[in-house]
């Protein structure tokens, strides 16, 4: 397969109550028919956005049902509300997991600073419907990969699913490798990969991931197991 490339701001921005964002994955199978140039996910991965709350922005209460959200911290902090888990404050590298599933929950994510934050949020559908609803919060390492989502249903450490997420705090000179079909987000730093230089707000389609870290960077693999 060869290489495909979607360039965050080549892509028109849009806006949710407080966040202004760049929409790359709007999956049709999920959402219908899309008139951007977002791409389709892979798996039952069907979202992604590259958001920044404004200055004390929120998302306001708002509730979900038969999807699981994923939330990545890349910078500032982030004061969750609803009902699971009320009170958590995120912070950079905090990989925060809510699944709504049958049971459904209530959220509002509050950006508490005077400054913008910024996060990646990714919505799964589940496997199976009528879940309960449930929540896990993960720390991303240096240096290290990290799954926070999908896996062995024989498992317990992420929501089991046959769609996989990594996060991967790479160091620079650092190389990671990962065999099948996947699709990828760079949300910091730079590298080298399958042969094509890459950068942060870079979304990247292709076959067996080899990526080279140029300088300390931060990325997100999408995959069907």
């Amino acid at each position: 397969m060869t290489l495909q490339v979607l360039h965050r701001d080549n892509l028109k921005p849009g806006s949710f109550a407080g966040i202004r964002e760049h929409r790359l994955v709007i999956d049709p199978k999920f959402f219908g028919n899309d008139s951007s140039d977002a791409w389709s996910g892979i798996g039952n991965f069907v979202y992604l956005a590259d958001a920044k709350f404004i200055p004390n922005g929120e998302t306001h209460l708002h509730p979900h049902k038969e999807i699981d959200v994923i939330s990545v911290i890349v910078d500032g902090r982030v004061s969750h509300k609803g009902t699971l888990q009320e009170g958590n404050t995120l912070k950079k590298n905090h990989v925060q997991v809510q699944r709504a599933g049958g049971e459904g929950f209530a959220h509002n994510e509050v950006n508490p600073d005077n400054k913008e934050n910024r996060i990646i949020q990714i919505w799964v559908t589940p496997e199976k419907s009528g879940e309960s609803a449930g929540y896990k919060l993960y720390y991303l390492q240096q240096g290290k990969i990290t799954r926070v989502y999908g896996g062995d249903e024989n498992q317990d450490e992420t929501f089991a699913s046959k769609t996989t997420l990594d996060v991967s705090l790479v160091d620079a000179k650092q190389i990671i490798s990962i065999n099948g079909e996947f699709v990828a987000y760079v949300t910091l730093g730079n590298g080298v990969l399958n042969g094509i230089k890459v950068a942060n707000g870079d979304l990247v389609r292709g076959h067996d991931f080899k990526f080279q870290a140029e300088t300390d960077s931060q990325i997100i693999i999408a995959r069907k197991i």
